[in-house]
């Protein structure tokens, strides 16, 4: 089990790279991270509980006699939020080491295609709207060595750490919810039927769910035997979320809200509400 983050006490000027990491010092190997990918491309979406699982796969070019056991010695990929390193207001690791498999080697060097894990418990991470949006990607180096001496009641530990700006970002949003209620059920033929709905998001400051207001959201309606969903209007989110409005009921079939996403929250559909109209 690893935790390297490093939180607060960034400190110093550390050396960005566009591809490699460079030697910030006699005791950092000369690493290189390239062909990050995050998440497989998509935007990481937190609600208010649920750990999210975020996957990670890179290229990692090391030395080859570096050996990296997720203890002694270690590498990875980190996200962070904030202008630069030098000003990083939080950052997401993985807990675990990477799993790195050899691709190819050099008399000097591993190359190495590696995958980890980043989990993102959102009361660890998310504390209010602004921690949604684009989070950046570095990579970091962290060694520790320790000692114990019970004869001489004696203990030491050093532990030193090397982070690097990367190219590439994150797109980390909010999770939304829908609902959708269709009445009056069952309803007759050509009469006005009436459909709510509430659109959420989660509020990582309360850690709850709140109403979303101002946001188009799609009525879809699929007949009964179609095998797709066919958009009716779009409806504006009001006051707490709120969803309401009517259509002419023409045929049995199931009606649904839906929800596009924005910059900094994610995609919803409501479960559909199947209406028999007589």
């Amino acid at each position: 089990m690893r935790k390297y983050a490093i939180g607060a006490v960034v400190s110093g000027a550390l050396a960005l790279s566009a591809l490699a990491v460079p030697s910030a010092s006699a005791a950092t190997p000369d690493l290189t991270f390239s062909n990050v990918v995050v998440n497989n491309g998509k935007a990481i979406v937190v609600g208010t509980a649920a750990t999210v699982n975020v996957p990670v796969k890179y290229t990692l070019v090391r030395p080859a006699d570096l050996v990296l056991d997720g203890l002694a010695n270690d590498a990875g990929i980190a996200l962070y939020r904030g202008p630069s390193l030098a000003k990083l207001q939080n950052e997401m690791e993985s807990d675990e080491a990477a799993k790195c498999t050899t691709t190819a080697t050099t008399a000097t060097t591993v190359i190495a295609s590696c995958t980890e894990v980043i989990s993102i418990a959102p009361q660890d991470y998310f504390f209010d709207a602004a921690d949604a949006g684009t989070w950046k990607v570095a990579a970091f180096y962290g060694r520790s060595t320790s000692s114990t001496d019970d004869d001489g009641n004696h203990i030491s530990f050093n532990f030193g750490y090397d982070m690097w700006g990367l190219p590439g970002t994150a797109q980390v949003k909010r999770a939304a919810k829908l609902t959708t209620n269709a009445t009056p059920e069952p309803v007759k033929k050509g009469s006005t039927l009436t459909v709510k709905g509430t659109l959420t998001r989660a509020d990582w400051a309360t850690t709850r769910y709140a109403g979303y207001t101002g946001q188009p959201v799609a009525l879809q309606f699929k007949a009964k035997g179609a095998t797709a969903y066919k958009t009716v209007k779009t409806v504006t989110s009001g006051t707490a979320g709120a969803l309401t409005t009517t259509v002419k009921a023409s045929a049995d079939g199931t009606y649904r809200y839906t929800f596009a996403g924005t910059t900094t929250t994610g995609t919803a559909t409501a479960t559909g509400d199947y209406v028999d109209v007589k």
